[in-house]
């Protein structure tokens, strides 16, 4: 079997498990959103299986992309190709890290009505889950203005955490026994506002593999 025909079919496995840690991390991070909204604390927790299993596909991909590295000894390009994908799974893996934290926090809020309607963080998590999405996309497909647009995609994370803050703040002062519960919210909208970094991160990763070139967004 050839060089090229060997690291296409060994790349073609690391694409497919990619797919699969996405889709992992997508499930992960609706749940999340559906436990919040609809206080649904056993949902929540199906969440940490989502992120064991997105942990177990992590060290797969980068054993297979170790393989590749050491046994074909891809070059230039190619080489490219597989060190992105090594960088891409520790962010994947970090979103799944945060997608736990989120569902950790949502189990700690019992029954006491929430202070604010959730309406931005639902929005969200909807722009962020896209957003991994078309960095493994972009990946795969080689879609250099697909892997550039996530940047300003972020633009609309970071305006939607900037209100969720805004709110919370407003709230707090206009009643202090509501601080506990403004600050865990934060913390959830947090999370969020990094994952959608982490999709820029790879956003950014795919766009050296195709061009050889490292953009980094200013605030990272």
């Amino acid at each position: 079997m050839s060089f090229r025909t060997n690291y296409d079919k060994d790349l073609k496995s690391v694409f497919d498990n990619l797919v699969q840690m996405c889709r992992h991390i997508e499930i992960a991070l609706e749940k999340c959103v559906v436990a919040l909204t609809q206080r649904d604390f056993e949902l929540a927790k199906e969440v940490y299986e989502e992120e064991r299993i997105v942990d177990k596909l992590e060290r797969k991909i980068e054993k297979s992309c170790l393989d590749i590295l050491l046994l074909e000894q891809p070059v230039a390009r190619d080489f490219r190709e597989v060190s992105t994908a090594l960088k891409m799974i520790t962010d994947l893996e970090r979103i799944g890290d945060q997608a736990r934290d989120i569902a950790e926090i949502t189990t700690q809020f019992g029954e006491e009505e929430y202070i604010k309607k959730l309406e931005h963080i639902p929005q969200m998590a909807a722009i962020v889950i896209q957003m991994v999405k078309d960095g493994v996309q972009a990946y795969i497909g080689r879609e250099i203005e697909l892997a550039r647009s996530l940047n300003k995609t972020d633009d609309k994370v970071d305006e939607l955490f900037e209100t969720v803050v805004n709110d919370l703040i407003s709230i707090i002062k206009k009643n202090p026994d509501n601080a506990k519960q403004a600050m865990m919210l934060m913390m959830i909208a947090k999370y969020l506002e990094r994952i959608g970094d982490h999709a820029v991160n790879i956003g950014e990763s795919v766009e050296y593999a195709i061009t050889g070139v490292l953009h980094k967004k200013n605030n990272q």
